[in-house]
């Protein structure tokens, strides 16, 4: 039963063996265009003040000589959150519930940082190995326990995310599948727990996509 509900998040939409359902993750695209010749609407003036505060954040988190920095961590924030809510809308195939598609987004960048990070500040990195203040035995341990949480990080930042989008996705399916076997009294609560975990999950996809971001653009300080 899990095989065949797991199956459900699997690329099945194909024209001459090549996969279209990752082609969902450029649909955000779509809407940005709309922003440059239209009228300015609410929900344009609300994403432009989120946009904003993003920067805001980011420039404080990057620090006063990277602050140029933060536009490619609006930009991930903005690509993660707009397949996260094209995701609950229904036959839409949701990109960063694939591990193949989070760990694209989360190794190249950890990869870089550390590239950057020891070649033009070789010392700073290798003092990161040891915090300030551990006792000289315990420096072997400490340099072996923060090289593996390091080593981790894209790891964790790609499960993280793509685990937090395909729960939300499976409840809500598990369900959905007991809503013919039930009856009317019983239907119209599943409908009204349905709708809050709709809620819950558009909640869930700003954090995570937040969360996302707001990780990175650490780990990116940290090598300055």
């Amino acid at each position: 039963m899990m095989s065949n509900l797991f199956a459900s998040f699997d690329p099945t939409s194909s024209v001459m063996n090549l996969s279209l359902n990752w082609l969902s993750t450029l649909l955000g695209l779509v809407f940005i265009p709309y922003g440059l010749w239209a009228m300015p609407s609410r929900w344009i003036v609300l994403w432009t003040s989120i946009t904003k505060t993003l920067h805001k954040e980011f420039k404080v988190l990057l620090g006063p000589h990277n602050s140029n920095g933060s536009i490619l961590f609006v930009s991930l924030f903005s690509l993660i959150v707009f397949n996260n809510f094209l995701g609950l809308l229904p036959y839409v195939f949701t990109s960063t519930s694939h591990l193949a598609m989070t760990l694209t987004l989360a190794l190249p960048l950890w990869v870089s940082f550390m590239i950057f990070g020891w070649v033009n500040h070789t010392q700073h990195m290798f003092a990161h190995l040891v915090p300030l203040g551990t006792p000289g035995v315990l420096m072997p341990f400490m340099v072996l326990i923060e090289t593996v949480s390091n080593v981790i990080r894209p790891g964790t930042l790609a499960v993280r995310l793509a685990a937090n989008m395909i729960a939300g996705h499976l409840l809500l399916t598990l369900l959905g599948n007991t809503g013919p076997s039930l009856s009317t009294s019983l239907l119209s609560i599943l409908i009204f727990s349905q709708i809050l975990l709709l809620l819950l999950e558009s909640a869930v996809a700003v954090i995570q996509s937040y969360v996302f971001a707001v990780l990175s653009s650490l780990y990116a300080s940290e090598v300055n």
